[in-house]
Formats: structure tokens, sequence, C-alpha cells
């Protein structure tokens, strides 16, 4: 193999696959007007019957229209939460026909960058075009508990592991690790990233990094507008992504009101502040839960939508019943209004800054293929228990 083809090739910017200037495809993770549903494990069911639904439920999904699924991560069996969102999001991508899936949030500080990204990346050369990741400070203080690590350093981990993980899952600045087929693939291939953002300085920290932002479920529209247009302002040019809790019909308001609990008994004040209710969108007319998903949308400046319905006390079964209502009387509406936000997705990756806000936040995803067959010049072979709710600190998503 000549010199020239140990490093990586020059990369398609990793928002934009078809070039710049031109608006990432739905089909792509967090792709621009990209309708997604998040899962989450069902806390009547053992583990066995938490992967058996869960996978269920996205093939469901992507029956039903959704454009990809998205999981999330906290340990000690905090209460409708996976300690594995990225081989929940593997064992998804092998049972749906069609459709991505991005682990999103991961908590970054809990594992080396390195070994995130080769687990992505190789994920992604199994479906290619189909993987996202996003990743989150974490502010759960159980997570960094039970692994042994310093809660308070969290933040001071994140912040150099970000750029260096978007790095990697373009094939870029891989050092030591360019013999890795995966990661090597990931410059004709880039898999997106996004981080779970709340707060001014996290915002500007994924602007630099260059990867997308991903919102919590929660804070209303003016707060995310404000948060959306600093990172704007900062150079930041990848997906935008809302996730907002819905419902459609009449909802069970008790079990929100418990999820809702749990949220702020962990959740900082300064994101406290910016909380509306529960933060669920409910309506028993899908037009009009169309409406106010598309309106919100417009208001915050998001590229894409991730929507959630899971919260403990939610049966499997009303689940699936809503995932059915959803894709059949929602999304079709939704996909027919448009807005002046839908914008090109895309990013370009600079030194990174160190801020000294930080968000206590759970977060995000980044997502894209690589192609196995991929290139002649690959590189040579080389339930939160009872009485553990005041004691943790985390985030809503």
């Amino acid at each position: 193999m000549s010199a020239e083809h140990t490093k990586p090739a020059e990369h398609v910017e990793w928002g934009n696959p078809a070039g710049r200037g031109e608006p990432v495809s739905a089909a792509a993770p967090f792709g621009t007007g990209s309708i997604s549903l998040r899962i989450y494990p069902h806390d009547r069911l053992d583990a066995a019957g938490v992967v058996a639904e869960a996978t269920g439920q996205a093939v469901l999904a992507a029956g039903h229209g959704f454009d990809g699924v998205m999981t999330s991560e906290h340990h000690g069996g905090f209460a409708g939460y996976l300690p594995n969102p990225l081989q929940m999001a593997g064992w998804m991508l092998d049972r749906m026909p069609a459709g991505w899936a991005a682990a999103a949030p991961v908590l970054l500080p809990l594992r080396p960058v390195a070994l995130l990204a080769e687990e992505v990346a190789w994920l992604a050369a199994l479906h290619p075009g189909r993987v996202g990741i996003g990743v989150a400070v974490g502010g759960l203080e159980l997570d960094f508990r039970v692994m042994g690590l310093d809660f308070a350093a969290r933040a001071a981990a994140f912040a150099p592991a970000l750029p260096r993980l978007a790095a990697l899952l373009r094939g870029a600045e891989l050092g030591e690790l360019s013999g890795d087929r995966a990661l090597f693939g990931c410059a004709a291939r880039p898999v997106p990233v996004v981080s779970a953002a709340m707060s001014p300085g996290a915002v500007r920290r994924a602007a630099h990094a260059g990867v997308g932002i991903l919102f919590d479920g929660g804070s209303e529209a003016a707060r995310l507008r404000e948060l959306t247009d600093r990172y704007l302002d900062a150079g930041g040019a990848g997906p935008r992504v809302l996730i907002r809790r819905v419902w459609l019909g009449d909802p069970p308001r008790e079990a929100f009101e418990r999820q809702s609990k749990v949220y702020r008994g962990y959740s900082p004040a300064t994101a406290l502040r910016h909380w509306r209710g529960t933060g669920f969108v409910c309506h028993t007319d899908a037009a009009a839960l169309a409406d106010e998903l598309a309106s919100l949308r417009a208001k915050v400046g998001a590229t894409c939508l991730n929507l959630r319905i899971h919260v403990p006390g939610v049966s499997a079964e009303a689940a699936r019943e809503q995932i059915a209502a959803l894709g059949h009387e929602v999304l079709p509406r939704l996909r027919a209004t448009t807005t002046d936000t839908d914008t090109t997705a895309t990013a370009t990756a600079t030194d990174p800054t160190r801020d000294t806000e930080t968000d206590a936040d759970a977060g995000a995803a980044r997502g894209a293929g690589v192609d196995p067959a991929g290139a002649a010049d690959a590189p040579p072979m080389r339930e939160v228990a009872p009485g553990n709710e005041s004691t943790t600190q985390g985030a809503q998503q």
C-alpha cells in the first residue's frame, strides 16, 4: 500500500454527505426535517423482555413512518433508562428493515473517547448511513459513583473529549488509531455527532467542535431559541435536534407528573427556571398536535424533531398504540409543514475552547455510516431503587 493511502482521504462534511450547501436527507441520522422516536425500557419487564419490547417498538416505529430511533443512558437501574444505549441501538438496527438509530445521549465522561469512537465506527460499518451518536456531560451523580469516577470532574473530562470524538468519527486525527479500518472508513462516510447543550457555554462548545446540538424535552421555546441563536452565532452548522414529549389522546397525567417530579428533584436550578409544566404536548386532535409541534420547531429554530412518549407507568401496550397513532395521524401532517428553519445541516470543526459554563444535562446523538466495502485504499489490518432519588443529580431528556 502506498504511503499516500495511509491517511484518510479528504472527507465530506459529516452533516452534508451530498456536498456543502445541500441539506441532509431526512433519511440520514439527524437529517433535516427528520422525525425520530425516543425509546425507553418498560419498568414491568425483565431484562430479556426489555430488549424484546424495545427492539420491537423500533421495528414498529420504522414501519409507521419514523425516520429513526434514539436511546439514552443512566446506570444503577435508574427508572426508565438503559446502561447500554449504543448496544441497544445496534440490536434495534439488526431488526429494523429501514431507518437509523442513535444512542443519544451516551455519557461521554464515563468511557475512553477512543473506545467509544471505535464501537460507533464498527457499528456504522455494519449499518452504513444508519448510525448516529449523541453525547452528554452527565448530570446524575449515581452514574459516576457506580463507575468509581469523580462526578465533579465530568465537565473537565468532557471538554477535550467532544472535539476528539468528532474528529475520529469523520476519520481525522486518527494518530495511532489510523490502522483501524472502521475509523479509517469514516473519512469517506462520517458518523454525525450531536451534543446535549442547554447553556450558552455548551452550545458554543458544540459549535467549536463541529457537532450538532440536542435540546432537552422540557425547556420553553423562547429559551431554546436563544440557545439556537448562540449556536449559530458561534459558527454552528450541524443538526439542531428538538426533543418533545407528546401524547395523542387522553394522556396518563399521573405518570407524567411523577416523572416531572423525579427530574425536578435532581436537575439544577439554572435548568428548572426554563421548564414549562411537565413538558408534554398533549392533544386529542392529531391536527392540533401536529400544528403545535411544527410551531415549536419553527420557534426554536430546530432542524429536526425527536418525539418521546415513554415514562415509567406507561405500559408497553399503550406505547405501541401511541407509536402507531402518531405514525398514522400526526407524522403525515408534520411532514406536510415547511419552515424556514429546515436549513442545511453542515459543520466545520475548529479548535475547541474551554468554557466556564457547563451543562449538567443528559444528551444527544450523531450518525452516518461506513461503507464496509469501502475502499481499495483501506489501511493494513493491524428503576431508581426507592430512596435513591434524592441522592442523584442529572438532567431530563
